[in-house]
């Protein structure tokens, strides 16, 4: 159950990126995505060795289940860290690429990246990178030349918006950058709180195994069963 719940966030992250990916350049911010989809993966498999090591009463079984979950307990510590680096890293990144996706907008003919902004501003309710009065400044806007802004910038709830700078209360105000970054670093914290959520799992795992194997090395009248002898 936590291999599923592990590879879910990790896909999760992956298709809500996608539709971010114009807005940052550093493929590296996906690493911890990566990582923990690989960490559910491999822990589905321990955790079949793990079952099957507790029925079959098998010491060496439990060692080694006891050993992996280590390993895959330090690799979502990992994951934290690398959470946290990429999650700071988020707002450069989008600064760094905003204004270049933006002077690429072509509202007549959209192509990805194009979608990306229109796709943002609808679903983000925001406009321009700060607000509505930077689009002013985008190619497109000056090729147009009828002083109005893409219609994504519409208000929902508004049917008859043309997008016109002439009636700036028909459009978003809100600037999309500071909630393109908002957005992105929320996705990251759900990668880093799972790590912490199943790496507690994973120490609680670790313990109870310990405490079987533990038992079971002190137990004489199981010594005594599995060398063939009996015990009254």
């Amino acid at each position: 159950a936590a291999a599923g719940i592990l590879c879910y966030v990790g896909a999760y992250v992956f298709i809500t990126y996608d539709d971010y990916d114009h807005f940052f350049e550093d493929v590296y911010t996906l690493i911890p995505a990566v990582v923990i989809i690989a960490v559910g993966t491999l822990l589905f498999i321990i955790g079949l060795i793990g079952c099957c090591a507790t029925i079959r009463e098998s010491r060496c079984g439990l060692a080694t289940f006891v050993i992996i979950l280590l390993l895959v307990f330090i690799t979502e510590v990992v994951v934290v860290v690398l959470g946290y680096i990429y999650r700071a890293k988020v707002e450069d990144e989008v600064d760094h690429s905003i204004q270049k996706v933006y002077n690429g907008y072509n509202g007549t003919n959209p192509d990805a990246a194009s979608r990306a902004i229109d796709y943002v501003q609808r679903q983000l309710r925001c406009c321009g990178i700060h607000n509505y009065s930077d689009w002013e400044n985008t190619v497109w806007f000056k090729q147009t030349k009828n002083n109005s802004v893409p219609l994504s910038c519409c208000k929902a709830a508004l049917s008859n918006c043309t997008g016109s700078l002439t009636r700036p209360m028909d459009l978003y105000s809100e600037g999309c950058e500071a909630l393109v970054v908002k957005k992105l670093q929320e996705i990251m914290m759900y990668v880093i709180w799972a790590a912490l959520a199943f790496a507690a799992i994973q120490l609680l795992g670790m313990l109870c195994a310990c405490i079987v194997l533990c038992r079971r090395s002190r137990d004489p009248a199981y010594e005594l069963l599995i060398t063939g002898g009996t015990y009254a």
